[in-house]
């Protein structure tokens, strides 16, 4: 839990803390370092359907950035979150994706520590 956080729930509200610890809130406060990895994905991955599952699985992963189609028919992105959950949607991306897709490989590019995240949610750009 975030110390600011639990020096002003706790001594007040035990169970503030116990509500905050299961929400996943206090989670988030001690992720680690906020990633951030742009991606391309290779396959039979155009449609509808492969940019709102990425956006489905980013959401229920809990990591923000945006995802589109491509001309060249790949779908490219960025991803930005804790360093866990951007590992976890890295992996999505390159073994998962939706059920009508075919992901034959996945690049990652300019992945690097962020001091803040550039966006407050997930969304499909076209």
């Amino acid at each position: 839990m975030c110390p600011l956080l639990l020096a002003v729930a706790a001594p007040r509200t035990p169970l503030l803390s116990l509500l905050l610890l299961r929400s996943g809130l206090a989670a988030m406060s001690t992720a680690g370092p906020l990633k951030s990895v742009d991606y391309e994905v290779f396959g039979r991955v155009q449609g509808r359907g492969p940019p709102t599952y990425t956006e489905g699985e980013a959401k229920k992963i809990g990591v923000v950035g945006w995802v589109k189609n491509t001309n060249k028919g790949t779908v490219t992105g960025q991803v930005q979150g804790p360093e866990e959950k951007v590992n976890s949607m890295k992996s999505w991306l390159s073994k998962v994706g939706s059920p009508s897709s075919r992901i034959d490989r996945t690049d990652f590019s300019n992945e690097k520590t962020i001091s803040k995240l550039e966006y407050s949610n997930f969304s499909i750009r076209y």
